[in-house]
């Protein structure tokens, strides 16, 4: 035992949890190659994450990873925001693991989950711990196409469609980003390719507007900024559940570690802040009036994701403008709060739809806790993200857009609130499995400590300042409001109905005009393709280039 115990303390003092934080997961995925091996691979689900949330806890100011050689390698390493991103992330897939674990074992044909999983699981990690431009947007990738995987493990031809819209405006928002990433690392001096020289010439590059804004295109899309963010409530639906817990929690924090890493948020660009402000304070309050008209609770959590999402961004956008160093600290505190509440419902939702009515209360009642600390409810993890983040938006338009955001947030929640009681199984007397509900319940009581503990241990604020008596009225009264919005919107006979992916759906309409475009540029390129015609095309090209050159 003390051998044991030597050994551990001697492996954090070095640190190398970082390198088995992406390490494991991406061996066990590997292993997957094997099929007597993927079977087996659930079992080990909650143990591939624990090198990151060790790695997150002790190994902060380990310094970087090299992985490779002078000629080329991948950097790995952990700054302030990262580890506290990667630890609760990290936490997230261990509990999801466990559900996930005791979910497919009714799944017929675990095999696409598990591979997707496991892919995901190292993306995810990955993202969080490089240091370098090339591994991160391999990881990203990575990610990427192992989330589109787990969209497409749900049931029925909703599924199929989501998961092709996601790989597609996932592949399409990589290449707003590459193209803003081959810009920084050109800007750099010498060529460097780590994210922090990169960002520290960004500045004084020549294309620093034009590399911004492909930045924060590639960025917001990944974020689900609206009107790029149908791919949200489609996935979110479509996915398991315990895929919706990680990629709604986790997965989508990628953009959050992207946007605080790749922005030079201690150089004042008000234009492209408020700008970037605006286009989240929207979707904020998008997200909302979406959401209540949806009825199926997955898609009333994505659409609540979406107006997070666009709440964190807006918090960036406005310490982009003021050039507020303190701006990643807040703004990665207020994603860890989102990602341990919207985790948790998601498990919530899956465990209330195992429970029969008789014994229902004792999961909705943390529920309808951890949801209405999205709102801001005193002495929850989201008053203290709101009171994080209420520097950075200020008293103006922006500070108070964050207000009705509140006010909004507490209505969405307690119609997620109804709409999951509504969830609950036929059998009244249903109990869901024990392995589920200890998930669900370990999830729910981390969102209400954690972040306690996050605020207490990370430089964010002084926290009898967030506890004062004015601080927690400003809270406070927000959600009444909302609560008092909400009792009047249930007086209403009838709700518009707004089909899941709104957007999207409308977009829709276009899928004729693409098909024949489509169409037409086979048979352009059928006919290109023919020998004469490809010649005389090659003559006259070149010809062109000798004209262009005298």
């Amino acid at each position: 035992m003390i051998a044991a115990s030597a050994l551990f303390a001697i492996l954090l003092s070095v640190g190398v949890m970082v390198p088995l934080a992406i390490g494991l997961p991406l061996v066990l995925l590997v292993a997957c190659a094997s099929k007597r091996l993927r079977r087996h691979m659930p079992r080990v689900f909650a143990i591939a994450p624990v090198p990151a949330l060790l790695a997150a806890l002790f190994d902060a100011d380990a310094g970087s990873f090299e992985l490779g050689n002078d000629l080329f390698s991948l950097s790995f390493s952990l700054d302030a925001p990262g580890a506290m991103l990667l630890g609760v992330a990290a936490l997230l897939w261990i509990l999801s693991g466990l559900y996930a674990a005791r979910f497919l074992r009714d799944q017929p044909e675990p095999d696409g989950f598990i591979v997707c999983w496991l892919m995901t699981l190292t993306g995810c990690v990955g993202v969080f711990l490089a240091a370098d431009v090339i591994g991160f947007y391999f990881l990203l990738a990575v990610l990427s196409v192992g989330a589109s995987g787990l969209v497409l493990q749900g049931q029925g031809p909703d599924a199929m469609r989501a998961g092709a819209l996601y790989l597609a405006l996932a592949l399409l928002a990589e290449a707003f980003l590459l193209a803003g990433l081959i810009l920084m690392v050109n800007a750099t001096p010498d060529g460097s390719l780590l994210i922090r020289d990169a960002v520290a010439a960004l500045p004084d590059s020549p294309t620093r507007n034009l590399t911004v804004t492909l930045l924060l295109i590639g960025l917001g899309m990944k974020a689900g900024l609206v009107p790029l963010h149908f791919w949200m409530p489609l996935a979110y639906t479509a996915a398991p559940i315990p895929a919706a817990a990680v990629m709604s929690g986790a997965v989508v924090k990628a953009s959050v570690i992207a946007l605080v890493r790749f922005l030079p948020l201690e150089v004042a660009m008000p234009d492209f802040g408020h700008a970037l402000a605006v286009v989240g304070l929207f979707g904020a309050l998008y997200g909302v009036l979406v959401g209540i008209t949806q009825l199926n609770p997955k898609t009333v959590l994505a659409y609540s994701s979406v107006s997070q999402m666009g709440f964190v961004v807006a918090v960036i956008g406005m310490g982009l403008a003021a050039g507020d160093a303190a701006t990643p600290m807040a703004a990665a505190f207020y994603a860890t709060h989102h990602l341990l509440v919207k985790g948790s419902l998601f498990l919530a939702v899956g465990v209330v739809a195992l429970t029969g009515r008789r014994h229902l209360w004792p999961m909705l009642i943390p529920a309808a806790v951890i949801a209405l600390g999205l709102g801001g409810l005193p002495l929850t993890g989201g008053s203290l993200a709101k009171y994080a983040a209420k520097d950075l938006l200020g008293s103006g338009l922006a500070g108070t857009v964050a207000v009705v955001s509140s006010v909004a947030s507490t209505l969405l929640m307690i119609h997620f609130t109804r709409r999951l009681a509504e969830n609950s199984a036929s059998n009244a007397d249903a109990r869901a499995p024990g392995t589920l509900v200890f998930a669900w319940i370990a999830m729910a009581l981390a969102s209400l400590v954690i972040p306690w503990l996050l605020y207490v241990d990370f430089p964010i604020e002084e926290l009898p300042k967030a506890l004062a008596p004015a601080a927690l009225w400003d809270a406070l009264w927000p959600v009444l409001v909302g609560a008092v919005l909400a009792f009047l919107l249930d007086r209403l006979r009838s709700v518009p109905r707004i089909p899941a992916g709104d957007v999207g759906i409308a977009l829709g309409g276009l899928k004729g005009v693409a098909l024949a475009a489509g169409a037409g540029l086979e048979h352009a390129d059928t006919f290109l393709r023919r020998w004469a015609v490809a010649c005389v095309v090659m003559l006259v090209v070149s010809l062109l280039f000798v004209w262009a050159l005298l």
